[in-house]
């Protein structure tokens, strides 16, 4: 367990005691872990769901397509790793399940990506892959959609225009100080 959880657990602790909030501090605890029992087939479930839809799109076709859109921006911002098949199979794979709002369909490839370029020693490029994965521009928030219509959203694809706009400045603001900190180094 990461240190900072159990200093939050122990600091918690500490207050409840000092405070004389025991009970009510028990009782948030088996408050959070029913919710959170209730919550996690909710998200299993759209996980499902979404992993299904990859697999169609792989078997329909669709993913070979967009992997095919995407090759040729991919090459230009990864220049290192798209001379390398695999690296660039795994490039393409991990964009287009991000553009889909698969975030967790795409760490797989993602994890290859990031290996592929270390092993080239691109460094740049693998700062690259991770604004990449981090600003997640998704054409389709499908995870977030799910979620929000797990916890009852009536409309849970209506923030997609604030997903586009959030997630596409977030990548400008992490490509531009990747240029910046790093100059023309590989």
């Amino acid at each position: 367990m990461d240190l900072a959880i159990i200093t939050i657990y122990l600091l918690s602790i500490l207050s409840a005691l000092l405070t004389g909030k025991t009970t009510a501090a028990g009782n948030a605890v088996l408050e959070g872990v029913q919710e959170a029992l209730l919550f996690a087939p909710k998200l299993c479930a759209a996980l499902c769901l979404w992993s299904a839809v990859t697999e169609l799109l792989e078997r329909g076709g669709a993913a070979d397509a967009l992997a095919r859109l995407l090759r040729r921006p991919l090459s230009l911002l990864f220049p290192i790793g798209a001379g390398d098949g695999e690296t660039l199979a795994a490039l393409t794979e991990n964009a287009g399940a991000n553009l889909l709002g698969l975030g967790n369909a795409a760490t797989p490839a993602g994890i290859r990506a990031a290996k592929g370029l270390v092993h080239l020693g691109a460094g740049r490029e693998l700062n690259t892959l991770v604004v990449l994965n981090t600003a997640s521009i998704q054409l389709l928030p499908a995870t977030a959609a799910s979620l929000r219509a797990s916890l009852g959203s009536v409309s849970p694809f209506d923030i997609t225009a604030a997903v586009w706009l959030a997630s596409a400045f977030s990548l400008l603001v992490g490509l531009t100080a990747i240029r910046l900190l790093n100059g023309n180094q590989t």
